[in-house]
Parts: structure tokens; C-alpha cells; sequence
């Protein structure tokens, strides 16, 4: 498959409910080229206007393997997948990538966005961004202690804003 077979949609005609999509669907955060990749299962972050920009932000943790991947390059992917699809988002979110050949063991199959970075053929919808910010959360910053039970490790997360440069669907 080829983002070309795909129906392109601006961000704001993305119709299912980002809430739903994020937090119940859950998501795979993609960052690297089809040579040198990784994945990871996600459920927290958004969609929103900042600098003028239709934009998403999402987090990852720095000793996820993702991690690197979201550093050493300008674009990254959400994908978003049906419910058929939840033990492969299930066991990315499991395993490292480090160890386990995560294409291998879930049969998704990863092909080319219009930036070179990763989308997915059993993807309903895919969302590709160019990083512009990264902040790092900050303990000390958090207004409602209940957080912290969030960083038992105290392994806080980078958060990443990205501009939505393309959007490609296969819901009906």
C-alpha cells in the first residue's frame, strides 16, 4: 500500500472523537523511516490550534526505545486502528522494540508516509507531524499532587508538539 491509495483529509474533518480515539482506541506513535523504526502504543495526548497550527502533542517516556526515534527525526505518525486490531496495539505496548521485531509479531504492516516516515496498512486513520516543541515535564510544575502517582519512577515523560502536516483515512 501507498499513502497515495489513501482518502486525504484535512485535520479538521477528522470525524470520530479524539477523546475516544486517544484515550479508548489508543494509538500507535511512530517515529524513524520504513529502514529504521519503532512503535509504540500510546493514550495520552491531543489534537488542538496552537501558533496558528492544527497540532498534536503526545508523550513518551525517555527509556522507551521510541524515544530515540522521536529525537533524531523532524517527522512523526499517529495511527489509529479498529477494534480488530487491539492485540498487536496491546502487545506494542508491551514489548520493546529493542528486543522484539514488534512487525513480526503483530503482522502490521508498515509502508511509507509522504515525509518517509511509518504508517500502517490496517491503520483507519493516520496523522503525520513535524515536531516543533518538546518540553520536559517538570515535577515541581504540577498544580494537583494526585499526578505524581502517575511517575512512581520518577521516569517523567517529554512531551511533543507536532504540526499535522498530512491526514489520510479509511474510515467510511
Amino acid at each position: 500500500m501507498k499513502y497515495q491509495d489513501l482518502r486525504k483529509i484535512e485535520p479538521q474533518d477528522i470525524k470520530q472523537n479524539p477523546f475516544t480515539l486517544i484515550d479508548d482506541d489508543w494509538f500507535l506513535l511512530s517515529a524513524g523511516s520504513l529502514h529504521a523504526f519503532n512503535t509504540m502504543t500510546a493514550s495520552w495526548g491531543g489534537v488542538g490550534i496552537l501558533w496558528n497550527k492544527p497540532v498534536v502533542f503526545c508523550f513518551v517516556r525517555p527509556q522507551r526505545y521510541t524515544y530515540k526515534f522521536m529525537e533524531s527525526n523532524e517527522f512523526f505518525t499517529m495511527s489509529f486502528f479498529d477494534e480488530s486490531n487491539r492485540d498487536a496495539l496491546s502487545l506494542c505496548g508491551k514489548v520493546s522494540g529493542r528486543q522484539t521485531d514488534k512487525m513480526k509479531a503483530t503482522g502490521l504492516i508498515p509502508f511509507e508516509s509522504p515525509q518517509g516516515s511509518v504508517f500502517f496498512e490496517q491503520s483507519k486513520l493516520m496523522i503525520e507531524c513535524r515536531k516543533l516543541y518538546f518540553s520536559d515535564i517538570i515535577p515541581e510544575h504540577f498544580q494537583v499532587e494526585a499526578i505524581n502517582k502517575n511517575y512512581p519512577k520518577k521516569d517523567y515523560h517529554r512531551m511533543y508538539i507536532g504540526e499535522i502536516t498530512s491526514c489520510f483515512t479509511n474510515f467510511k
